[in-house]
């Protein structure tokens, strides 16, 4: 069996290698790759059987209802929050996406930000360049017995927690469901209203959905501890950004994000005055190794739907 149309949104050509769009090719009579904002989109979806969407394309009840023969949605992403997943179950529409593809990467790229920032690491190689080679003017904290807090304990946040217990940190969890193997391993679970306020080190790992989605609110911003580092690879709808820029504004906590590409104009500009908020790129997932991995089971998944046994399927 293959799709009858495979209706494309925000996925640029680029996103994938030739030889994954092959296999995408092989599955459909026919392909429409359409750009995230183009004006031709619903008449597309009319007859489109399947749609894969990038990160943050919005399928809504509206965009579900203007393709009554969809029966496949693919996300090229681990977060889904964009779809409406309840809604799609009713219509009989399978919603898959693409978990654990990144796990490594993003966890290795907590530990990459906090080290540069803590052991001024930037600063040394600019100066090192330039012929100075003092070591006059630095200071730094370690890692080591360090109360590490992590929001969110799925697969990043399972892998974060690896890595900061070899950093001999004092390692702390909230997640909606206690997982009693990581206890096992010296990970302690705390309520997180009651972990915030305490750590030194806090990285938060959420999906971003419904009951997410301004978890970081005002009242956790505010009990952050003094000089702590907050450090959110997931989306930053998990954060009041309002809250954040009242915080941000004492100079007593840094925060570090790397979801800038999804953030309006209005909200980078908030934060970007700060010295003590730490943007990056989008990097976190960038690595050779994540990126085969994030092909193979986006299109995976799509054969696998065809073959009748759907795979990562979030509804």
């Amino acid at each position: 069996m293959n799709f009858k149309k495979i209706l494309t949104i925000g996925i640029d050509k680029s996103a994938l290698d030739s030889a994954y769009w092959q296999r995408i090719e092989a599955s459909a009579e026919k392909i429409i790759n359409l750009a995230k904002n183009s004006s031709e989109i619903k008449d597309e979806l009319a007859d489109a059987d399947c749609l894969l969407t990038g990160f943050g394309v919005i399928v809504d009840k509206e965009v579900i209802d203007s393709a009554p023969n969809l029966k496949y949605v693919g996300v090229l992403a681990t977060a889904y929050g964009k779809v409406d997943i309840a809604y799609a179950k009713g219509k009989g529409i399978s919603v898959c996406n693409i978990p654990g593809y990144a796990t490594g990467a993003v966890a290795e790229f907590v530990f990459a930000v906090i080290l540069d920032h803590i052991r001024d690491i930037e600063r040394g190689r600019k100066q090192a360049k330039e012929g100075n080679y003092s070591e006059a003017g630095f200071s730094a904290i370690e890692i080591k017995n360090k109360v590490f807090g992590i929001l969110g304990l799925g697969r990043i946040g399972s892998r974060v927690a690896e890595i900061a217990l070899g950093f001999g940190a004092d390692v702390c969890y909230w997640n909606i469901e206690r997982i009693k193997e990581f206890e096992a391993k010296g990970v302690k679970y705390e309520n997180a209203d009651s972990l915030i306020p305490k750590c030194d080190f806090l990285s938060l790992h959420f999906a971003q959905v419904k009951d997410t989605e301004n978890f970081l609110n005002e009242e956790r911003i505010m009990k952050i501890k003094k000089g702590a580092i907050v450090i959110n690879t997931a989306p930053m709808e998990l954060v009041d950004i309002d809250a954040l820029e009242k915080r941000l504004e004492k100079g007593d906590i840094t925060f570090i994000l790397d979801h800038s590409d999804e953030m309006s104009q209005e909200d980078i500009k908030k934060l970007s005055k700060f010295k003590n908020c730490i943007i990056y790129p989008p990097i976190a997932y960038v690595t050779r190794e994540a990126r085969i991995g994030k092909q193979e089971i986006f299109v995976g998944n799509i054969e696998n739907f065809l073959k009748g046994s759907p795979t990562n399927q979030v509804n």
